[in-house]
């Protein structure tokens, strides 16, 4: 949530909402209610043993204008790229629209907008992580987390150890995610649709 008040200096939330046609109130309702979400679900993905996906999904250095530009995002094409953003958390295309559906039922608004709505925000998100997460750190946390990093404190793991909060390695001797996590979910209050969150999850 605190990403994407940031984007476009303040004014991305309320532009994407005007590119989809809803007013501000509505579009900060349902962000409330959406963005902690997507997040929670990069969390729980990453937590299930599934951080390379995550990881994976926010790889591609040409996702940073969703962030910048509002219109990119809202596009048919940005509205795709969340999609596919969404699925990877997700575990597929049905759940990503269930969690829309509940979003939508909640905040009593269309289920259209929603469903548009929806995939445009996760892109804009996707754009803000991956300007956090440049590919190449996305290329060396895959590489030590596939077994490939080599634990030097001027090497790689040094590298990660950084990004990831100062220690190269976790209790099990992997990298640490702690920080990594935290970055999904920086205030730790998750969102209103955690408690129905696993059950579009596969």
């Amino acid at each position: 949530m605190k990403l994407l008040q940031q984007a476009q200096g303040g004014q991305g939330l309320g532009q994407l909402a005007a590119q989809l046609g809803l007013d501000q109130s509505t579009a900060n309702q349902l962000t409330q209610m959406l963005a902690p979400a997507i997040g929670s679900a990069a969390k729980q993905r990453a937590q299930q043993g599934g951080i390379e996906n995550v990881l994976d999904a926010l790889r591609g250095e040409d996702q940073a204008p969703m962030f910048e530009d509002a219109e990119a995002a809202a596009s048919p094409q940005g509205q795709a790229q969340g999609m596919a953003f969404l699925e990877q958390l997700m575990g597929g295309r049905q759940e990503a629209e269930g969690l829309a559906q509940e979003a939508a039922q909640r905040a009593g608004v269309d289920m259209t907008k929603v469903s548009q709505f929806l995939p445009a925000l996760a892109a804009m998100a996707q754009g803000g992580l991956q300007k956090q997460m440049p590919d190449s750190q996305i290329d060396g946390l895959m590489q030590a987390f596939s077994g490939g990093g080599q634990a030097s404190s001027g090497g790689l793991m040094g590298m990660i150890g950084g990004l990831l909060g100062g220690s190269s390695k976790g209790e099990a001797g992997g990298p640490d995610m702690s920080n990594l996590l935290k970055m999904f979910d920086e205030d730790g209050d998750g969102s209103p649709l955690d408690d129905i969150l696993g059950k579009f999850m596969r």
